[in-house]
């Protein structure tokens, strides 16, 4: 359920702030983004690491791997954006794949008990629910 409140989260932010500049309201500042995404991050960090009790050079794995994949995201969604692509299905599909690559990351550096109970905390509901966006593309 965390899950899908991180990725709830993450593509109401983006559409967000998609959809402000698209009306011609102030958007937020790069640093203002930048800011509040950190800050996300934090969070994020320290909730896995009470959730799974995560060593402290597990802690720095997932901020890394957050840091980088969600402003690698987020350019990837700016690029959307100023190309003037109005399909959200594009842009969830760039959150899909990033999700994806989150969860690879995590499983390369989690024990099996951290992922397991991860997984059972919503990352299996949210792959779910990533393959059947996926299959009903085809």
């Amino acid at each position: 359920m965390k899950i899908y409140r991180l990725l709830s989260v993450i593509l109401g932010a983006a559409l967000s702030v998609f959809a402000a500049s698209a009306q011609n309201q102030q958007p937020q500042t790069p640093e203002q983004r930048e800011k509040q995404l950190l800050e996300f991050i934090d969070k994020e960090v320290q909730r896995l690491s009470s959730q799974l009790d995560l060593e402290y050079w597990q802690e720095f794995y997932v901020d890394s791997t957050l840091t980088h994949d969600y402003k690698a995201m987020t350019e990837e969604m700016e690029r959307l954006s100023s190309a003037k692509v109005e399909n959200t299905d594009l842009y969830i599909a760039v959150q899909d794949k990033w999700a994806e690559q989150i969860d690879a990351s995590y499983k390369s550096f989690f024990t099996e008990e951290q992922w397991n109970k991860y997984w059972k905390t919503g990352a299996k509901k949210a792959q779910q629910a990533r393959d059947k966006r996926k299959n009903k593309k085809k």
